[in-house]
């Protein structure tokens, strides 16, 4: 990978695309915060899209994990030494984090396998530091209010990350939006995902960023709570 697209979702959002995995960065008056980390190896990549949008990488402060996997952990602790950014995680994916337990194991259907094998192309992400563990509700300090919806499930850990101000929700990979909005791949518990997503939906986001697929934007409360039902019929 040489670059990688950055593409402007609202006036605040913007899209990282690094074709397996997304992240998403988030812009206040004088902080930035990323939403995930794209693979092993992008920093430079990821600091030359956010300057290509006019910003400065040295605003970063934060960068929020939303699971453990390695599309989106790849280059946290590089981009947070880097331009001195704290890195954020749920406690229960922390240590996978860190190296110090292994990644949980999917339960895969049999269509999911060769998607599954496709994604560990990615980078393995180096052991990364988690600098703040965080629970459901906490807030994260960005977006007038983020606060941690935890969406157990695709790993034990993952969070979502619901900014209610801006109706924004960062879902991670509990949903997806391959072609359209639909229950995500990979997960370690699928019952317990589904439930995720039904709680994700009941928040009724304007803007839903998923961990693959386009950004939603239009009809974005009707299309996830369609989605939550089909994945449960």
């Amino acid at each position: 990978m040489t670059s990688i697209e950055l593409t402007r979702i609202a006036p605040r959002l913007h899209l990282l695309d690094f074709s397996i995995g997304q992240a998403y960065l988030w812009q206040d008056e004088e902080e930035l915060t990323l939403v995930d980390a794209g693979w092993a190896g992008t920093a430079d990549d990821t600091a030359a899209a956010i300057r290509s949008a006019g910003l400065d990488p040295d605003r970063l402060r934060r960068i929020v994990l939303t699971h453990c996997h390695q599309d989106h952990v790849g280059s946290a602790q590089e981009l947070a030494d880097r331009h001195g950014a704290e890195i954020l995680a749920h406690r229960l994916d922390a240590p996978v984090i860190r190296g110090e337990a292994p990644v949980p194991e999917p339960d895969l259907l049999d269509w999911e396998v060769p998607l599954f094998e496709h994604g560990l192309t990615s980078p393995k992400a180096p052991p990364t530091r988690v600098d703040r563990e965080v629970e459901d509700g906490e807030e994260l300090g960005f977006g007038d209010g983020a606060v941690v919806v935890h969406t157990p499930g695709h790993t034990p850990g993952s969070i979502a990350v619901h900014l209610p101000r801006h109706g924004v929700l960062f879902a991670g990979d509990t949903v997806a939006s391959v072609p359209d909005v639909m229950f995500g791949v990979f997960h370690v518990d699928r019952a317990l995902a589904l439930d995720s997503m039904r709680t994700l939906a009941k928040l009724a986001p304007s803007v839903l960023c998923c961990g693959h697929g386009a950004p939603v934007t239009t009809d974005t409360a009707t299309r996830l709570t369609a989605a939550a039902a089909a994945a449960q019929a």
